[in-house]
């Protein structure tokens, strides 16, 4: 036997031989005896990596992220099968498609009760990004959800009739609608009977009776306003741009007139200033300079809802985006080519105008005047139909009111018509508890069954009032800067400029109500960036 070492491993050589003489063959037997450890030979332990462990975390994060998005997305293609109408269920007309409407539609459980949804457009619209929708910033494609995008994801089917109610008869419970579309058929008007009624039909613009303005004036609050904007806008870029004018039209057409200093007006002066010198600057260098924007405001400043700070930080950007502020300026009339103002010294004054922009506040639609007048006693508030805490409209008992139809204490904002939609649906499946609890009770018979039923009972029956939690406000203000007044404790945070604007656009991101919202709205800001805007003319 002999034995060989080799690398730490000993092999042990035994030679068996044959009994008769052969040659004896080697059998292999290993004994291992490892070397004793030395500095040399230490395996290095692995150490807990901060890096390592943020990469990992952002990696199947994305992963997470994207695998969740292409659910929703075949999940939002793909609606599943829906049950029928149930007469035995009371039903629930919805009327509009805005902010509350929607938000309710969204909250509603059709388990409980048939749906029916009344409004002359087939989809709801985000309008706070409409004011980029006009200088080609968004698509407005991209801010519009159509209603059945919502409804066909409902447990049971949801009628959706693109009409205009046009008459509420709260004695019948019936609604007369008329079919309002360019396309007519044999049957363009009829009744839909209610056991509910949500009235959420939003408002319109308000004009304060001055003359002129509809007829010279272009509103910010529907789908067709933002692509009239932009349209007028181009036609007076170009026809500025024609051969022989003065420069005194000159000067007009590329006059651009914005009447009204809240959110909405300084969002749309912030967006044509961008417009302007991102675009206009390079596709029209001869005329570029020549573009004027002008905020109008009665009030002595602009955005009277935001701080002191935050009002003062938008008039000196505005002030370095050469974009001029006439406040404690009154509209008197509107002309073709002109307005009228009353300076605040109170004498007149015209300022001629190419584009005119209308964003000075909202006031009732025909419908809620109508509908205010049969309960003159109770309905006394013009700006909307009064309601009461549980947003139950005073007069009828089987009829709400939401959003901007509605005279609340709360300002008529989208992040209140939001709250109450979701707060209203909550009231209805209380309700539905409610009605069950009581048919549940006329068959019992066990005494102590029936104190449990009626102690849920009284819960269900203890509905708390409306009550609005502000998140917070936001605007943009241009050059990719923004504002927020955010609350905070007992008071507020006030913010404003890059980092406020990163901000702006993650809430709105947020808020938006699908992911192909979503993914539309981040393309398009994308496109912008890499490609610019369109100024083609529509």
């Amino acid at each position: 036997m002999e034995q060989v070492r080799n690398a730490g491993i000993t092999y042990r050589l035994v030679y068996v031989g044959a009994r008769f003489g052969s040659r004896a063959r080697p059998v292999v037997a290993t004994q291992i005896r490892f070397n004793s450890t030395t500095a040399g030979n230490t395996v290095p332990k692995k150490t807990f990596s901060k890096w390592a462990l943020t990469k990992n975390l952002v990696k199947y994060g994305l992963l997470a992220s994207v695998g969740y998005g292409v659910y929703a997305m075949y999940e939002q293609r793909h609606p599943t099968q829906q049950a029928e109408f149930d007469p035995s269920k009371k039903t629930i007309v919805v009327l509009g498609s805005g902010w509350a409407s929607t938000s309710f539609l969204k909250a509603i459980d059709t388990d409980d009760y048939n749906v029916v949804v009344v409004s002359p457009r087939n989809y709801f619209l985000f309008t706070p990004l409409l004011p980029s929708c006009t200088v080609g910033t968004i698509d407005v494609r991209s801010l519009v959800e159509p209603v059945r995008f919502i409804t066909r994801h409902k447990s049971r089917d949801v009628k959706v009739y693109e009409a205009e109610c046009t008459d509420v008869d709260p004695e019948r419970k019936v609604i007369t609608i008329t079919d309002n579309s360019e396309i007519k058929g044999a049957a363009a008007v009829g009744e839909i009977p209610y056991d509910y009624l949500v009235v959420g039909i939003g408002a319109t613009n308000a004009t304060f009776g001055i003359k002129g303005v509809e007829e010279h004036g272009c509103f910010l609050k529907e789908v067709w306003d933002a692509q009239k904007i932009r349209t007028k806008l181009m036609d007076c870029i170009e026809t500025a741009a024609f051969p022989g004018q003065s420069t005194e039209e000159i000067d007009r057409l590329l006059h651009m007139v914005v009447v009204g200093g809240g959110p909405t007006g300084i969002e749309y002066a912030a967006e044509l200033h961008d417009f302007l010198e991102d675009d206009l600057s390079s596709w029209y260098p001869e005329l570029a300079g020549k573009i004027k924007i002008t905020l109008v405001e009665a009030l002595p400043n602009v955005l009277p809802a935001f701080s002191k700070q935050l009002i003062e930080y938008t008039e000196s950007t505005f002030k370095e985006q050469n974009i001029t502020i006439h406040t404690k300026t009154m509209v008197k009339e509107v002309r073709e080519k002109e307005i009228v103002v009353q300076r605040p010294s109170g004498e007149l004054d015209t300022i001629p105008y190419g584009l005119l922009v209308w964003a000075t506040g909202n006031t009732t639609r025909p419908l809620i005047r109508n509908l205010m007048a049969k309960y003159p006693e109770m309905q006394n508030v013009r700006r909307g139909l009064a309601v009461d805490d549980w947003l139950r409209m005073k007069g009828p008992e089987d009829i709400f009111a939401l959003g901007d139809a509605s005279a609340t204490k709360y300002a008529p904002t989208a992040q209140v018509a939001a709250q109450q939609g979701k707060y209203l649906a909550r009231v209805f499946k209380q309700m539905a508890v409610q009605e069950t609890l009581e048919a549940e009770l006329e068959d019992i018979k066990s005494e102590e069954e029936r104190q449990k039923k009626e102690r849920k009972l009284a819960k269900a029956k203890d509905i708390k009032p409306f009550h609005y939690s502000h998140q917070g406000s936001l605007c943009y203000i241009g050059s990719d800067k923004a504002i927020a007044d955010l609350p905070f404790g007992p008071g507020n945070v006030a913010s404003g400029g890059v980092a406020t604007y990163a901000f702006w656009r993650s809430a709105y991101i947020s808020n938006l109500f699908s992911s192909r919202n979503r993914t539309l709205v981040i393309t398009d800001w994308l496109k912008k960036t890499i490609l610019g805007r369109d100024i083609s003319r529509e």
